[in-house]
């Protein structure tokens, strides 16, 4: 990924390959829980649509049981912007709301309306590239509109060494 400050087909090329994974994610979300549960898990991202997306596999290992799940990303280079979708196997057949946003100065932001328990909220989705073998995602929700956010997962990437 580059520093330029404008998104690009090129943007999650950073995140190709196989990575160990370092979750953190609050017990309960917007209910002002300040418990957390951290677990593993691993990841292998390649392109897709030639070099226009790619596929992200997951396998999360969560203390009272392993899962997989996917994100599937892809640029639309009309618009600048990529979009995010999230695939958890749990649940197979229903793809969240993709989140759109794009990089600017090496940080990508992406952002949907959607909801959680029946409150609608808006979601968001940080990414940044920590170094050539380290990066990070982050996901909050706001059920005020965006006035306030929620932390509410972080995934810390640490690339696999071939």
């Amino acid at each position: 990924m580059s520093d330029r400050h404008t998104s690009s087909a090129d943007d999650f090329d950073f995140l190709i390959g196989d990575w160990r994974v370092y979750h953190r994610r609050v017990k309960e979300r917007l209910s002002g829980c300040t418990a957390w549960v951290e677990f593993e898990g691993t990841s292998t991202t390649r392109k897709i649509l030639g070099g226009f997306g790619n596929l992200e596999d997951n396998m999360l290992e969560l203390p009272d049981g392993a899962y997989r799940a996917v994100a599937m990303r892809a640029f639309d280079p009309a618009t600048g912007t990529w979009a995010i979708w999230w695939l958890d196997g749990r649940r197979p057949h229903h793809l969240d709301v993709p989140v759109v946003g794009r990089f600017e100065g090496g940080t990508g932001l992406f952002y949907a309306d959607d909801t959680f328990d029946g409150t609608p909220i808006k979601v968001r989705f940080t990414w940044t590239l920590l170094d050539a073998d380290a990066a990070r995602w982050e996901q909050a929700f706001s059920a005020d509109g965006g006035n306030s956010w929620e932390t509410n997962w972080t995934m810390d990437f640490v690339r696999i060494s071939a």
